[in-house]
């Protein structure tokens, strides 16, 4: 880090020149590169905003004033500012700073967030409490990276232009989302919108023509005819918002007195700024989407090239499914703007017209895979698991009510690590295990995956099959003898290896870790079989009838939350047969951020936390 701003405060910022804050940003930037190279992070989205951070903390005063930042990856240089820069080294790692706002790590951080959309409503909210408690400090909403994408954005919008309730809304546009729409008029226009001068003119005329509705109407047509002509903003102005922009995002002066104008303003505004995704870097600035969110690497030798790893679970997804639509056009992908991150780009760029990105908004891509089917076609909504939660009643209510053959590829189930509690993927299998008419599947290795998702094509139902992230395992070797398997494919439990005293039923994520863990209890003779179950939802009800009756003891290990997962339901069915099941799984409560291989060693859902609680539940200890 750099001693020269090592020790720097808010009251320090507020007191420098313009001079001196360009000569922060540019020290700030060179600071984010190194640290994140070392830790990984979300490089891209927080280059563009540094000149944005400074000239927030310079206007407003935190943590009086309420930032609410949207995405949450957006905040690196917000942490830097407010007393977190000598423990930036620490970011996104086991026990040290999060990638988004923690409210619990400082009291600048006004909101945990890490999905997009809800920085309006927050702040809106943070508002009117205000309102309530007769202050009169500012709420600020800063949104963007694709966030004005979603629909519940647009909600709060409408909420909050509704009313008169002093609230800013800054529109990090760095063509994520809305495409910039800049020209020196429109500028001129806006900054002579902003002067008191022009207030006071305008409000003179009004005075004039009091009294001469029909003139005054005249002339506000006249007025309309040319903002709507000339202006990029009047859909925010016609929700109630006062519009300054085009801003440039990287010039603090200006950004500085769009902000003092607006925090001068008793009502809603909307400050629309341009920045550069990656400004400072010239691989993220040519490459934004894999500098977005990026493991360690040498800032030196940084390429804009996008490395992907064929090993992945998606992308061996992406291929399977574009392998599949080769064979059958009615086959289609929808994505919530994650085509790169879910594996969908070279479907993408094989069948453009049947790959659908949605944007930021899971419950309409939802609804939209639903119209699909029901017009014939055969969709796959590729999602990460903690984003398909956003959409739980459309699943529910739209997609299994109605019992249509849409199929969710859910990336990133299980801890997914260093991202955190908003994004580990814990819960699909608690929330999609309640819904009638859904199954879910839980595949192994790259063939049970394949083999998934040609059944689940068949099904003619709703089917999500959820894999992990990272690299995909090489097949297991299979030490059990097996029975005669049908011909065509079915997801029926599979043996792994045999054993006698005690049964281990995993999911495709755990099996590496259970069979660890099974050779480490034979060491100390304890006769292990372990089971792959492939279907989490229908139980197989065969399946546990002859398991009931051959093992006493039964150990369920799933990668999500034991309290409402496989295990529960597995338990609930053995206590009629007299069995005894210890459930292993993510206990109740959010997991933070952390390597998976960290965070399942704290937790005891490796092979040796496994073997230690399956030795202490067949010595009742457990």
């Amino acid at each position: 880090m750099n001693e020269a701003y090592e020790e720097i405060d808010l009251q320090q910022l507020k007191a420098m020149s313009y001079d001196e804050l360009n000569q922060l940003a540019a020290e700030l930037r060179e600071d984010l590169i190194e640290s994140v190279a070392q830790t990984g992070g979300h490089l891209a989205s927080n280059l563009g905003t540094v000149e944005l951070t400074i000239a927030l903390h310079k206007v407003f005063n935190s943590p009086r004033d309420k930032i609410v930042w949207d995405v949450g990856h957006q905040a690196y240089v917000h942490k830097m500012l407010t007393g977190r820069l000598t423990a930036f080294s620490t970011l996104r790692q086991l026990d040290g700073l999060s990638g988004f706002p923690k409210r619990r790590e400082s009291v600048h951080d006004t909101f945990d967030s890490g999905h997009s959309g809800g920085s309006v409503s927050a702040a809106f909210g943070y508002a009117k409490a205000r309102d309530l408690e007769g202050k009169d400090h500012a709420c600020i909403a800063v949104i963007g990276d694709g966030a004005m994408t979603g629909g519940v954005a647009f909600e709060a919008l409408n909420a909050a232009g509704s009313t008169k309730t002093p609230l800013i809304v800054i529109l990090n546009d760095n063509a994520m989302s809305i495409s910039p729409n800049v020209g020196g008029l429109s500028n001129h226009l806006q900054k002579l919108r902003t002067s008191s001068r022009y207030r006071r003119f305008k409000a003179g005329l009004k005075n004039v023509f009091r009294k001469r509705p029909r003139a005054l109407n005249r002339m506000r047509l006249f007025r309309d005819a040319i903002k709507y002509a000339l202006l990029p903003g009047e859909f925010f102005e016609e929700l109630g918002f006062k519009y300054f922009g085009p801003v440039d995002g990287h010039n603090i002066r200006e950004l500085c007195y769009f902000m003092q104008a607006a925090k001068e303003l008793n009502r809603p505004v909307l400050i629309h700024c341009i920045t550069k995704k990656g400004k400072g870097f010239s691989a993220a600035e040519q490459n934004p989407q894999k500098y977005h969110g990026t493991g360690a690497f040498d800032p030196k030798t940084a390429t804009a090239e996008t490395v992907h790893d064929p090993d992945s679970w998606s992308e061996i997804f992406g291929k399977l499914l574009t392998d599949k639509a080769s064979a059958d056009s009615r086959i289609c992908a929808v994505t919530a703007a994650m085509t790169e991150g879910t594996g969908l780009s070279v479907m993408r760029d094989a069948f453009p017209s049947r790959v659908f990105d949605a944007g930021i908004a899971e419950q309409h891509a939802v609804s939209f895979a639903a119209g699909l089917a029901l017009g014939g076609y055969k969709p796959v909504f590729a999602v990460y698991s903690t984003f398909l939660q956003r959409a739980y009643d459309q699943v529910l209510t739209e997609i299994c009510l109605q019992n249509l053959p849409v199929i969710f590829a859910i990336d990133r189930a299980g801890v997914v690590g260093a991202d955190g509690e908003t994004h580990q993927g814990l819960y699909d299998i608690e929330y999609l295990s309640g819904m009638p008419g859904m199954t879910i599947l839980s595949p192994r290795d790259a063939g049970e995956l394949k083999n998934m998702l040609d059944y689940a094509f068949q099904l003619n139902a709703p089917c999500a099959i959820r894999y992990p992230r990272g690299k995909a395992p090489a097949p297991i070797a299979i030490s059990a003898s097996q029975p005669n398997q049908p011909a065509a494919y079915v997801p029926a439990p599979q043996c792994i290896r045999d054993g006698m005293d005690v049964v281990f039923i995993s999911d495709g994520g755990m099996l590496p870790a259970v069979l660890e863990a099974a050779a480490l209890l034979e060491e100390k003779r304890i006769s292990c079989a372990v089971w792959d179950l492939k279907q989490l939802k229908p139980l197989p009800e065969h399946f546990l009838n002859y398991a009931f009756h051959h093992w006493h003891h039964m150990v369920v290990v799933e990668d999500g939350d034991c309290c409402c997962g496989v295990g529960v339901r597995i338990a609930a069915k053995a206590t009629l047969a007299g069995c005894r099941v210890l459930s292993v799984g993510w206990p109740d409560e959010f997991i933070e951020q952390g390597s998976p291989t960290q965070l399942k060693a704290r937790y005891g859902l490796d092979g040796a936390g496994i073997a230690c609680r399956t030795e202490r539940f067949l010595e009742n200890k457990a």
